[in-house]
């Protein structure tokens, strides 16, 4: 697999991501379905953003480990949240170290919504390749 990364303007650097990757020679893509905050029996989560974000990476990571990719290769991580102000205040020391720990520089969007499934307020939809 083959990535560039494209980043023409210079407040890109401070984002955690990019505006764009191109990727070719690809051997499998993955396309994860929203994770979020729910335990091993279904039960979702009613603690803070914080530490449902902990939960929602720890969910992610597990799946693509488990569908036999790697974190790394993350190329678009979209964030939903009922807080986007929450998000950025209480949650980008884990959000951050969570990119880093895999040198991921993917395209991302973050979207405000009214609300998740029960009492959830983040979730994370990636985009795998191998």
């Amino acid at each position: 697999m083959e990535k560039q990364l494209f980043d023409p303007w210079e407040w890109g650097k401070n984002t955690n991501s990019v505006q764009a990757v191109e990727v070719k020679n690809v051997t499998g893509t993955l396309y994860c379905s929203g994770q979020v905050a729910i335990d091993g029996n279904g039960v979702p989560s009613n603690a803070d953003m914080r530490s449902q974000l902990a939960q929602t990476i720890q969910n992610l990571e597990q799946l693509i480990n488990e569908a036999g990719y790697e974190c790394k290769n993350i190329v678009r991580l979209n964030v939903y949240t009922t807080s986007p102000q929450t998000f950025f205040t209480s949650c980008m020391d884990i959000y951050v170290p969570f990119i880093q720990k895999y040198g991921i520089r993917q395209a991302t969007t973050l979207l405000g919504v009214k609300e998740l499934f029960a009492t959830l307020t983040v979730e994370l939809e990636a985009t795998v390749v191998k």
